[in-house]
């Protein structure tokens, strides 16, 4: 069986996707893997193939940490237009001799389509809960989208189906009209079809269930990472106090962010690694109680610290509750602010208030982070949550066809 899977989206996104590639491979599948070009190189180190959609994504890294506001309607009209036909190109060629397509996360305008065309099975797959339709929470919050707080669910939902039709459907229903398919009326619905996968952990993100979407939770599709730490790492973490963690992966970052994290740990009395990230986040001196680092083992790494500060993607939020680490989330964006609730309501870490942190309200979250009483119950938490949400999918896959 030749699977493809494509994402639109950062290394965390990629990362989701890989792991099931990865899970597919071992089992004697062949998968492909479509995303954005800057990942080209890591994908293929697994010996996966890899074929490039759209634009490089990394240059997101230089924005401001606050997203800003919306393009101008002309602006987005031809960004549209040069998304989904880019899509459209790119899916089409990866998609050749594949017998099933999988989209991971939003923004796959292409893929159904392309599957639809070429009639073979399809599966979109969400990352996080909050992101499906649903009568129990809001969509994610959109940052030039305001609400008072008085609108109900479902009104909200339906403004957000409105959003995807007015963006979308005009450049989607163009490029599907390419292939001789008919218009779609619900764009949000047609991308995420009615019975969408959730790769995400049953305890972290569980799925409420509605008589709208049959949701398929999968679990979390996690790798194992076997790297081991580098010399550098383990011999700062042995010449002291468990330091605290501080990265915010391919999130962009105000100047002041990293001097930011250093004083809210040592107002904690901890050392500190920080990740550079896409940002490049540099420490703000050379004393010898921090370290910076690159991409490493993370799995291995959490494990190692007293707690971790992070930004809140699916994927880090789910390895720090698999190792039973306190976490400090500060979202930004998306599905960020539900990872933030989630750690907050399951008592393993605390949920930042949104936008760039001072060093008071990171020092006083880390602080409440850091109560014995947390750290106990994330390692609590761990124990319930899952790992073979990779296999799961992948067997589900194998055996729809």
């Amino acid at each position: 069986m030749r699977v493809l899977l494509s994402t639109i989206g950062s290394r965390g996104d990629v990362q989701l996707i890989l792991a099931l590639a990865a899970k597919l491979k071992e089992l004697g599948q062949e998968a492909r893997i479509c995303a954005p070009p800057d990942f080209r190189e890591w994908v293929e180190s697994f010996g996966i193939s890899f074929v490039p959609v759209g634009q490089e994504v990394r240059q997101t890294a230089s924005r401001p940490f606050a997203a800003q506001g919306p393009p101008t309607p002309e602006q987005m009209r031809q960004l549209m237009e040069e998304t989904v036909a880019g899509q459209f190109a790119a899916i089409k060629e990866a998609a050749r001799d594949c017998d099933v397509l999988v989209a991971g996360m939003s923004l796959q305008f292409a893929l159904r389509s392309v599957a639809e065309w070429m009639q073979v099975p399809h599966v979109y797959a969400a990352w996080c809960p909050v992101t499906l339709p649903s009568p129990h929470h809001a969509p994610p919050p959109l940052p030039w989208v305001s609400t008072d707080g008085t609108i109900d669910n479902l009104t909200l939902w339906a403004r957000d189906a409105q959003r995807w039709n007015d963006n979308f459907g005009a450049a989607l229903n163009s490029s599907r009209a390419s292939l001789g398919l008919e218009p779609v009326r619900d764009v949000r619905s047609h991308l995420f079809t009615d019975r969408p996968w959730l790769a995400a952990d049953h305890v972290l993100g569980p799925w409420i269930k509605t008589d709208d979407l049959d949701v398929v939770q999968t679990g979390a599709w996690m790798m194992q990472d076997q790297r081991p730490l580098s010399a550098e790492i383990e011999a700062f973490l042995d010449a002291g106090e468990t330091p605290v963690y501080f990265g915010f992966s391919s999130m962009s970052a105000p100047q002041d962010l990293s001097r930011t994290m250093i004083t809210a740990a040592r107002e904690n009395g901890r050392r500190t690694i920080v990740s550079r990230g896409w940002a490049e986040v540099l420490l703000p001196d050379n004393e010898p109680d921090c370290l910076s680092i690159g991409e490493d083992n993370l799995q291995a790494l959490f494990r190692r610290v007293a707690a971790v500060v992070h930004h809140g993607g699916a994927g880090t939020t789910t390895i720090a509750a698999m190792v039973g680490v306190p976490q400090v989330v500060v979202p930004q964006i998306w599905d960020q602010h539900y990872w933030a609730q989630r750690v907050q309501q399951l008592g393993i870490g605390t949920a930042h208030a949104p936008g760039a942190p001072t060093a008071d309200s990171l020092t006083e979250a880390l602080r409440r982070a850091l109560n014995p009483d947390v750290a106990a119950r994330a390692r609590s938490v761990a124990n319930s949550i899952r790992t073979d949400g990779a296999e799961v999918a992948a067997r589900r896959l194998i055996d729809r066809n």
